[in-house]
């Protein structure tokens, strides 16, 4: 049996606010154009704040009304889930742990098998990995296996990522004239009118870009159709334009001009296009489909934490097309705040219901009035443009529609 070494790396962050958010996340693939958080600055009353509370913990008051003394931590948990076991707002999980906001020293990274100890103590509680007055020395046990295996790759995430994956591969929010301007696709072999995975498909680059097999130019593109303008439901201007993901193409030939005889004993130049082949094809591709050069990946952690400053935000779309009117827990909503108006990944907002408006029946006038706004659940941004964000919608109530509102959480 291979000797099992634990390396818990440290993972650092200075995300202060009234909370004390510092947070702590599971890092995923996710398009570089979308990676850079944003900066936000710490005054010296906030990061005192944010010290108290890491020191202390959470006030009794915070935790959910079943919150166990013990649990021993679950293959499939995350530490989003153990959260919400625990605190009425989840949240607020780094200060349950008593993180610092300088640096993690990190007993706190957990693993299945272990068991979790909740400390009360002068009316605040914090959760720990091993008994009150017990060495803080985390023990995990393993099961012998016949390779070398790292520990963090046991480590529960902050969220289920399946659930955001596919979205973190597709750049899904495009200028007005991007697609316009984009590559596309001009035949196919034997006619095809529609093509699926492995097909070859023949592409023409805008004219002066030929698309080209060199050392420099990429090889790997994505294929899009259509853009829908997302609206903002408020105001109703235009805050982007949201392409229909369709698949992946690879270049394997380059655009390119051949002579070919005229039938008068010269020749003519001819237009040769590039050549793609399809894959991970999620919609039929079609000619005229446009192609962007698949974005390069970078790491980014996705931690849930409360915004720092007030939002207003409303949701512009539920992502799944026209026939989606309605969607629930882990469906994906678009909403008209971006990386402008302080948007980053892992915020976490309050979904409150539009208010419905309807006739009053007891009004002789048959005045028509709108029913009041209320609290329906949770949902975290994970993906933020300039003037717009994909979130994930963590817990709802009841249904989330266009125009229902997302503030601060309360």
């Amino acid at each position: 049996m291979h000797d099992k070494r634990n390396h818990l790396t440290a993972l650092a962050g200075a995300r202060a606010g009234a909370l004390g958010a510092l947070v702590l996340g599971l890092a995923v693939l996710a398009p570089a154009a979308q990676a850079q958080a944003q900066a936000h600055s710490v005054t010296s009353q906030q990061r005192a704040m944010a010290q108290q509370v890491a020191e202390r913990g959470v006030p009794l008051a915070e935790l959910a009304a079943n919150a166990p003394d013990t649990y021993v931590v679950k293959r499939g948990d995350t530490l989003w889930g153990i959260s919400g076991l625990y605190l009425k707002r989840p949240w607020r999980w780094p200060a349950l742990w008593g993180m610092n906001l300088q640096e993690i020293a990190n007993p706190h990274l957990i693993y299945p098998g272990q068991t979790l100890y909740l400390e009360k103590a002068d009316g605040h509680a914090r959760l720990r990995t091993s008994p009150a007055g017990a060495d803080e020395t985390v023990t995990v046990r393993v099961s012998p296996r016949t390779r070398y295996d790292s520990l963090a790759d046991t480590a529960l995430p902050t969220l289920k990522m399946h659930l955001i994956e596919p979205f973190l591969v597709q750049p899904l929010v495009v200028d007005e004239l991007t697609l316009t301007q984009a590559p596309r696709i001009v035949a196919t072999t034997d006619q095809r009118v529609i093509m699926g995975n492995g097909d070859r498909a023949y592409v023409r680059g805008p004219q002066g870009s030929p698309l080209e097999l060199a050392p420099e130019a990429p090889r790997q593109y994505r294929v899009f159709r259509n853009t829908v303008p997302l609206k903002d439901p408020d105001s109703g201007a235009v805050l982007g334009y949201e392409a229909q993901y369709v698949g992946r193409a690879e270049l394997v030939r380059s655009e390119s001009v051949e002579q070919s005889p005229d039938g008068k004993g010269g020749a003519v130049a001819e237009l040769v296009p590039a050549t793609v082949d399809l894959s991970g094809v999620k919609e039929e591709a079609r000619i005229g489909d446009r192609l962007l050069p698949a974005p390069q990946r970078s790491f980014v952690s996705y931690a849930p934490h409360a915004p720092q400053l007030p939002v207003e935000a409303s949701v512009v779309s539920l992502y799944g097309g026209e026939a989606v009117v309605n969607a629930g827990q882990n469906q994906v909503i678009t909403i008209n705040r971006g990386t402008d108006d302080g948007m980053d990944a892992g915020l976490v907002l309050q979904l409150r219901t539009r208010g419905e408006r309807i006739k009053d029946k007891t009004d002789a006038q048959g005045a028509v009035i709108r029913l009041p706004s209320e609290a329906n659940g949770l949902a975290m941004v994970f993906l933020a443009f300039e003037r717009v964000s994909y979130a994930l919608i963590l817990q709802a109530n009841r249904t989330v529609r266009v125009g229902d509102r997302l503030v601060n959480p309360e």
